[in-house]
């Protein structure tokens, strides 16, 4: 777990893109089924991964996806994006386009850094 409050937290998704997924802590279906303060603490940590990402690996596009069909309960994705990885422009869930290689970009342990400095703040 990279961070976490009384509403939410952040995790890693292993990939070959740098990928976080935003959890509420309490289970809701829906996300208009969550109350306003935790929409609202949603959106704000969206935004702030969001800026981070763009920030620290300069990617060619972010993608924020919320589907909650395999894991029925409010989620988020946010993913960094880059013409070299192997599904880009299709989502990291369409039709693979490449070879799959590994991407020289700076590793997730210094982003978890600097993502770990900025939520201090």
């Amino acid at each position: 777990m990279l961070y976490e409050n009384e509403l939410i937290y952040i995790e890693r998704e292993v990939s070959q893109v740098p990928w976080l997924k935003i959890f509420t802590k309490e289970i809701y279906k829906e996300f208009s089924h969550c109350p306003t303060p935790l929409q609202k603490e949603l959106f704000d940590t969206i935004l702030f991964c969001e800026r981070a990402l763009l920030e620290f690996y300069q990617p060619e596009k972010i993608n924020i996806a919320s589907f909650a069909n395999y894991v029925p309960r409010v989620h988020f994705h946010i993913m960094a994006r880059f013409k070299e990885d192997a599904f880009f422009p299709e989502c990291m869930w369409g039709k693979q386009q490449r070879e799959f290689k590994k991407l020289n970009l700076p590793s997730f342990e210094e982003f978890e850094e600097f993502l770990r400095a900025r939520l201090k703040n």
